[in-house]
């Protein structure tokens, strides 16, 4: 049967749901970043419509939001494992992109789970107790801090990202037929190092993460990290028109 063969679910239906359950880690991520965020620092304060907002909405959305996103990574490795040949049927341009958005997604998994899920929970637990009547952790502010700045670092990867896995299949391969695995990796090391310095720095290894750290403006506003993001993949589109011709 068709629904049974190899092609059809590695090269269709993985595809789709990979697709699907991205669209819905990656919705969540904007709301957070472009809507929710915004609209708690306009409350103004630590009152009760803030608290219920995280304690109703903000849990509902980060339980879509980090198992969209494990979803998300889990599909799209059983895309390379099922696709046949499919490291190595599209060329060098096809290989690198797609590692870099691999790559970029992966860290951005990690980044929901294991820093702002982490921090997350801080939050979350503390709008209960104070709800309920109990005085605020002050842990919470810090965590909730930590969150936002990853949030953010996620935001400004999402562009590249998402340009890196839709380009191998419908621009790279077909714009540089030449490039060379040399040049290829040259791309790909690039994408690494510049990953690994924005990751790092939103970690706030390089200084801290108090406001007060001028190494952090790309996170401390949704606009900073729109214009961040827009750098970060120019950047890497323009390595790759130098690399890949």
């Amino acid at each position: 049967m068709q629904l049974f063969d190899q092609a059809f679910i590695g090269d269709f239906l993985l595809r789709y749901v990979h697709i699907l359950v991205g669209i819905t880690w990656i919705g969540m991520l904007y709301y957070f970043n472009l809507v929710q965020v915004p609209a708690l620092a306009a409350y103004g304060d630590e009152g009760k419509a803030r608290m219920l907002t995280l304690d109703k909405v903000a849990r509902r959305a980060l339980w879509w939001f980090r198992w969209a996103a494990i979803a998300t990574l889990g599909t799209g490795l059983l895309i390379t494992g099922v696709v046949e040949n499919y490291w190595t049927r599209s060329g060098d341009a096809h290989k690198v992109t797609i590692s870099i958005g691999m790559i970029l997604g992966t860290l951005m998994a990690a980044n929901v789970w294991m820093v702002i899920w982490k921090n997350q929970k801080v939050v979350l637990a503390n709008a209960v107790n104070v709800l309920g009547g109990a005085a605020a952790d002050p842990a919470a502010a810090g965590a909730g801090r930590k969150a936002l700045l990853i949030s953010r670092q996620n935001f400004i990867f999402s562009f590249s990202m998402l340009w890196f896995m839709v380009g191998p299949a419908h621009f790279y391969p077909a714009a540089f037929p030449n490039a060379t695995s040399s040049n290829a990796m040259t791309l790909l090391i690039i994408g690494v190092v510049l990953a690994a310095i924005l990751e790092i720095n939103a970690l706030g290894l390089l200084g801290g993460t108090a406001a007060t750290n001028k190494l952090l403006w790309p996170y401390e506003s949704h606009k900073n990290a729109i214009i961040s993001g827009g750098v970060l993949l120019l950047v890497l589109w323009i390595a790759s028109e130098v690399l890949l011709k």
